[in-house]
């Protein structure tokens, strides 16, 4: 057997998302005859990176950036859950329950947390959607960085921060089977729609080694499809997330080159 790197990080939590796609890429990995490597000690981008990358997901905007041309696109996958369905899906811009502010134009000067500087749902989306809304460049007092949606809720929930855009498919997920972790928040707007983030391989695959992966994908799919929320890996390229790059230029063309 040969020996490659199958790791889906992106949604690692709660417990039962993260058993499901360990269970899947099991049967992956099963079907194709490939033993898994160990990757821990691995960045992510030295993970998205690896020449024994065999499959893993990433986020649209370091796809379209960082790892532009550096890697093949398997595919992206149609979640059918609220506020992800088609292969699209989009950021809950939230705040606590009990903050009196009611629309964006409200939080203005408000403090904001982002999960990084590189996230298309945590930061891309976000700016896009307060971009018509800053003033002289700058739409929060403080923005504070997370390191994971997870965090940022934690700091809207303790009140460390006060807006954050929070991938669809991860509050979902939560809602589902980590309640508490979404308690006493609530949804002001949402982002505009965005492509699901793409499952990934090395960059030397060919047409046919992708188009076999995702196959497999596919066929290994229907025993978790249902906790996943996931339906289909469908077929997708580079072309497919140029709308992120859109994004980032109606922004930055706007006047709101960064989120702060």
């Amino acid at each position: 057997m040969t020996q490659q790197i199958a790791e889906l990080l992106m949604y690692v939590a709660p417990q039962p998302i993260r058993q499901a796609n360990e269970r899947w890429l099991a049967r992956i990995l099963e079907r194709l005859g490939v033993t898994r490597m160990d990757a821990e000690g691995l960045s992510l981008m030295q993970l998205w990176l690896s020449p024994q990358l065999l499959l893993t997901q990433t986020c649209g905007y370091p796809l379209m950036t960082a790892l532009r041309g550096r890697v093949r696109v398997v595919g992206r996958p149609r979640y059918e859950l609220p506020h992800a369905s088609a292969g699209n899906h989009c950021s809950l811009l939230l705040s606590r329950a009990d903050d009196s502010r009611r629309s964006l134009p409200e939080f203005l000067g408000s403090r904001g947390v982002i999960n990084s500087e590189d996230s298309n749902s945590g930061m891309n989306l976000l700016r896009h959607r307060l971009a018509p809304l800053h003033r002289e460049g700058q739409f929060f007092s403080t923005v504070g960085i997370s390191t994971g949606h997870r965090e940022s809720l934690r700091w809207l929930r303790e009140g460390l921060a006060d807006l954050a855009a929070i991938d669809s498919v991860t509050f979902a997920y939560l809602a589902r089977h980590a309640e508490a972790e979404v308690a006493g928040l609530r949804v002001v707007e949402c982002s505009a729609l965005s492509p699901t983030l793409p499952f990934i391989t090395t960059q030397t695959a060919s047409d046919e080694q992708v188009e076999r992966l995702r196959a497999v994908m596919n066929e290994t799919l229907p025993e978790v499809a249902e906790i996943l929320g996931l339906r289909e890996v469908l077929p997708a390229g580079e072309g497919d997330y140029q709308v992120i790059l859109d994004y980032q230029r109606e922004a930055q063309e706007a006047g709101y080159r960064w989120v702060r």
